[in-house]
């Protein structure tokens, strides 16, 4: 009988070709290794392919967290939560066997709670970001800090990110890139009209992690939510909160990437 390491893992992937001859060779690299596959209670989740299949592994796990463990292999550009190349996977079996869970990589997660006008309350979590906005029409909400109401907002729509997903449609709209050591979510508007009756900051907001937002909607059933990658679309949202108090997720620690070194080899490059 093959002798094993007992630390259990899973590999979810995406569906390109050129991923899924990575995930098999990996997937040898694993048995050989002594891994144990695992998908039901895995204590590590390897992902291949980029930041997309990362997140919807999460999300896949959204109820294991506390146990799970992320790294990420990522088959295109360098990507923000994926630590290894395909060329390192050899580096990647190394980390994963010689990980210390304690010293895991932890980036926080952003509690979204919705309110329905029946009263129902649907809670998601949000890795990179949420936005809130409507399929037709431009979008009216007050929007509270800590139950203080800041201003009425009429735009486009409204965008929520973490520190990691300030640097996805956050960044594309304006918002503030900020580094995860940096305990606080941002709040960034989305085409905001300015005029006479609807006045707004027109600047991203920094809010302190023991503050929480709220936008309270006007009466409408053509409200689109997104959480990340996901969409939902929910008769008569009411109100939206956000805080960080939806816990963390953990990456393995071997191999990990500076913050600021993703941030510069994904939009910058070299410096000559």
């Amino acid at each position: 009988m093959k002798k094993t390491t007992g630390k259990k893992i899973w590999i979810v992937k995406n569906h390109y070709d050129k991923t899924a001859k990575i995930a098999a060779e990996l997937e040898k690299m694993c048995l050989a290794a002594g891994f144990v596959f695992d998908e039901k209670s895995p204590e590590i989740v390897i992902s291949v392919g980029g930041d997309g299949t990362l997140l919807a592994a999460m999300h896949f796990y959204e109820s294991q967290l506390e146990h799970v463990r992320f790294v990420g292999v990522h088959t295109g550009h360098l990507g923000f939560y994926a630590d290894f190349q395909e060329h390192e996977l050899l580096e990647l079996i190394v980390a994963i066997r010689e990980e210390d869970p304690s010293e895991a990589f932890q980036y926080p997660l952003l509690k979204v709670t919705v309110k329905l006008s029946d009263g129902t309350i649907k809670t998601h979590l949000a890795l990179n970001e949420s936005v809130i906005k409507r399929g037709s029409k431009t979008l009216v909400a007050d929007i509270e800090i800590s139950d203080f109401l800041f201003e009425k907002f009429r735009g486009d729509g409204l965008s929520v990110s973490t520190p990691t997903g300030s640097t996805a449609y956050n960044k594309s709209i304006g918002g503030a890139v900020m580094h995860p050591r940096v305990k606080a979510f941002q709040v960034t508007e989305v085409a905001s009209l300015n005029n006479l009756v609807y006045r707004t900051l027109g600047a991203p907001m920094i809010i302190a992690e023991k503050d929480t937002v709220k936008f309270v909607l006007e009466s409408a059933s053509d409200y689109l939510l997104t959480v990340d990658q996901l969409d939902y679309a929910y008769d008569e949202i009411t109100e939206v909160t956000y805080s960080l108090d939806g816990g963390t997720i953990r990456f393995v620690n071997g191999g990990h990437t500076g913050f600021w070194h993703r941030v510069k080899n994904s939009f910058i490059g070299d410096v000559k």
